[in-house]
């Protein structure tokens, strides 16, 4: 028998995060099973933004994405998104914004540097003041350390990070061994960065612990949250 989550989470942050948890869900971008994770995990839900794959579920990708953004209060000059999901996500969140009445340049970069035309590796508004990184979700923070280095050389400030899901596990090093903090949590207190997430792993289980039609995966996610989660 699955026991339901009935912790309250009464505010307009948690209403949006339960309101994007169902539509990730409808949209089969969110998912549950037994996946593998990059740091060899076994997890009974992935989060994949690339299967947000038409114009309809992309332009409400990015007003989920907008409206945290605006909530969080988070002032920025410049959107980044690195390559490659980096880059639709943050190109559809300018235009929302810019819908909104918040208009903002984007750029983002290339894998592999240009040798003709303008040549390098960024590609769109120049890099300066303030800039926020946009993404699908952090794992080891290895993505948002390489965005970082990019917008330094460029001469401007990496100041915030922008994701749709943070998972809340215990982030892995290089040689796999477990640490005591989770990726957001190490780009919050090591890189110095401000995040803005649209739901955490603590929303998604509240959802799915009173929602009658996907009650019957909160055991397992709660497990695994158990066994990996952090603070």
């Amino acid at each position: 028998m699955v026991s339901l989550n009935t912790e309250k989470f009464p505010n307009e942050a948690d209403a949006l995060a339960r309101e994007f948890v169902q539509f990730a869900i409808e949209c089969g971008a969110l998912r549950f099973g037994q996946f593998k994770t990059k740091a060899g995990r076994m997890s009974p839900y992935f989060f994949n933004a690339g299967l947000f794959h038409d114009g309809a579920m992309l332009g409400r990708l990015a007003q989920f994405y907008a409206r945290a953004l605006l909530a969080s209060g988070i002032e920025f000059d410049v959107i980044f998104g690195p390559a490659y999901k980096g880059i639709v996500l943050g190109a559809a969140l300018a235009a929302e914004l810019a819908r909104c009445g918040v208009n903002r340049p984007f750029a983002y970069n290339r894998k592999e540097a240009k040798d003709h035309g303008e040549g390098g590796t960024l590609v769109g508004a120049p890099l300066a003041g303030r800039v926020l990184i946009v993404d699908d979700v952090m794992s080891a923070g290895t993505a948002v350390r390489e965005s970082m280095a990019l917008i330094r050389a460029a001469g401007a400030e990496p100041h915030a990070v922008l994701i749709a899901l943070d998972r809340q596990e215990r982030a892995t090093d290089e040689g796999g061994r477990e640490l005591s903090h989770s990726a957001v949590q190490y780009a919050r207190s090591t890189l110095g960065l401000k995040v803005c997430t649209v739901a955490t792993l603590a929303q998604l289980l509240h959802h799915l612990g009173n929602n009658p039609d996907s009650a019957a995966h909160f055991e397992a996610v709660s497990a695994y949250r158990a066994r990996y989660g952090v603070q």
